[in-house]
């Protein structure tokens, strides 16, 4: 059984869904960032970290390739073009939604008071919508962001933009609303919340 150390409310939600969505059993510690729980399972003290036997991954998308990869489900083969346009996808979300919405909770209450620049807010939400309408206009008619099904991309799009209005981006594209609601209506979106602490 996979062991995940993180809380709902972290990038552990991701690999926590990847999990449903696989079938796989896990069990959740759900361990705050840099708290004493997560620095004895990894020692930098960030999650999520999954367990594996007696394997020790940690990082968002790391994790999710290796389980999607391990389990043959929600990613294209490796080594095909496919694959190839895939990993992009999650580049390019990582690039232009999660690293936007990490400096801003930075700026908003991870960096010590005097390193803080709150107006670069401001700035951070106006290059997200940019990303957004560019995404749009990339994902076309697809329901899903590499593909016709549920992929990796899909799972860290789906957390980044319910970060975002948790963050107060707001989302300025009608389809991504869309495509929010649709993903949170998945039986293992709604089971990952359910289960998890």
């Amino acid at each position: 059984m996979y062991r995940v150390i993180g809380t709902l409310h972290s990038r552990a939600f991701r690999v926590l869904w990847m999990l449903e969505e696989l079938g796989q059993p896990y069990e959740q510690i759900a361990a705050m960032p840099q708290s004493a729980e997560a620095r004895t399972h990894y020692p930098h003290g960030k999650i999520p970290v999954l367990i594996d036997c007696e394997a020790v991954l940690s990082d968002s998308t790391a994790i999710l390739t290796y389980l999607a990869d391990k389990h043959g489900a929600l990613t294209a083969p490796p080594g095909s073009l496919e694959r190839a346009r895939q990993d992009a996808m999650t580049q390019r979300i990582l690039d232009e939604f999660d690293s936007l919405l990490w400096t801003a909770a930075k700026h908003s209450f991870v960096l010590p008071e005097e390193r803080r620049v709150a107006s670069i807010k401001d700035a951070l939400k106006w290059e997200f919508a940019r990303s957004e309408a560019a995404l749009v206009r990339d994902m076309g008619e697809s329901n899903f962001v590499a593909g016709d099904s549920l992929s990796i991309p899909d799972i860290v799009l789906t957390h980044c933009l319910g970060w975002a209005i948790t963050a107060k981006f707001g989302i300025s594209e009608p389809k991504l609303s869309d495509y929010l609601d649709r993903m949170r209506k998945r039986d293992t979106y709604l089971r990952t919340r359910e289960k998890s602490a």
